[in-house]
């Protein structure tokens, strides 16, 4: 036995599941339309999400901290129930859907909207780089280009 077959912490904790890419226990496909959005353009979206909602809450509410919350809020509920994307996710090319691959119902918006504006949810992640937001209403966000 040499120093090598034991690994290293560098390498971090040994994978528990067999997947090579997240969502392909979900029959997603590992890149292009279809396959599971990425932390990255996830973040990029929340943030164009966020500072559009500061905009407006900026002109009509003088930019109080809980106008923000609720105008991000209302976008969000609102967009994600009716198109399956916000404006940061149509920006960055992509959608929430249900795990077959079928539009958006309002009640998960609804529900998948209130959960992530309590923050913790959204951090809470499986395999496939869902949130519980998106676990509990059977949803996923992925990339539609």
């Amino acid at each position: 036995m040499e120093r090598r077959d034991l690994g290293s912490w560098l390498e971090g904790p040994p994978q528990l599941n067999s997947e090579a890419w997240p969502g392909q226990r979900l029959g997603r496909p590992e890149a292009g339309p279809g396959s599971v959005a990425r932390i990255g353009p996830r973040v990029v979206a929340l943030c164009i999400d966020w500072a559009l909602a500061m905009v407006i809450s900026h002109f009509f509410f003088g930019g109080d901290a809980v106008a923000n919350l609720l105008v991000f809020a209302a976008a969000t509920l609102v967009l994600v129930s009716l198109t399956g994307h916000t404006i940061g996710h149509r920006l960055l090319g992509l959608q929430v859907q249900r795990l077959n691959g079928g539009a958006v119902r309002p009640l998960d918006g609804v529900v998948r909207t209130l959960l992530m504006c309590l923050v913790v949810p959204a951090f809470v992640t499986d395999a496939d780089q869902r949130g519980l937001h998106d676990r509990v209403r059977g949803t996923i966000l992925v990339r539609i280009r």
